[in-house]
């Protein structure tokens, strides 16, 4: 995730309870954030905040308060927002490892930032551009981003 974003310790039961401490001070768990991502399915969908808010009964402000994580989705509205956007609830914990395994502390941030990133429209942009491109061209595009990146004992490969 982002730089300003610090993992913290938080809460008094023998359970660990990672929480992600956001600008707003106010502390998430990392499960909320993941789930929170609906804009990439709602994307994915082609449909509108405006959309997908008449589809469930919700003004357009409250589903872009769910993707900001500003607010937290409840159970009930999260099977609402799946029957709108026609995908199983399951999808929006695809990727989260099982509960009580020892990797539940260790959600990868890295993987939601991709996501994040491919949800606004420059990371869209850049997708369709790159796809515009012969196979050959793409693995070149790639040798010279992974170049530019500073990433040049990989920019070789292809």
């Amino acid at each position: 995730m982002h730089d300003r974003v610090a993992k913290q310790f938080a809460g008094n039961s023998g359970h660990k309870v990672y929480r992600v401490e956001q600008e707003n001070s106010q502390a998430s768990h990392p499960v909320d954030i993941h789930v929170g991502q609906l804009r990439i399915r709602r994307v994915h969908s082609n449909l509108s905040q405006t959309e997908l808010g008449e589809k469930v009964g919700l003004s357009y402000q409250q589903v872009q308060k769910y993707e900001s994580g500003k607010n937290r989705i409840s159970a009930s509205m999260l099977y609402e927002i799946a029957g709108g956007l026609n995908v199983p609830v399951a999808c929006f914990f695809d990727g989260l490892p099982q509960p009580g395994s020892a990797e539940g502390a260790a959600i990868a941030a890295d993987a939601d930032e991709r996501i994040a990133y491919l949800a606004t429209a420059e990371g869209r942009r850049f997708v369709e551009e790159i796809l515009r491109l012969p196979p050959k061209l793409r693995t070149r595009a790639l040798a010279v981003i992974r170049a530019i990146a500073g990433d040049d004992d990989k920019a070789d490969e292809g």
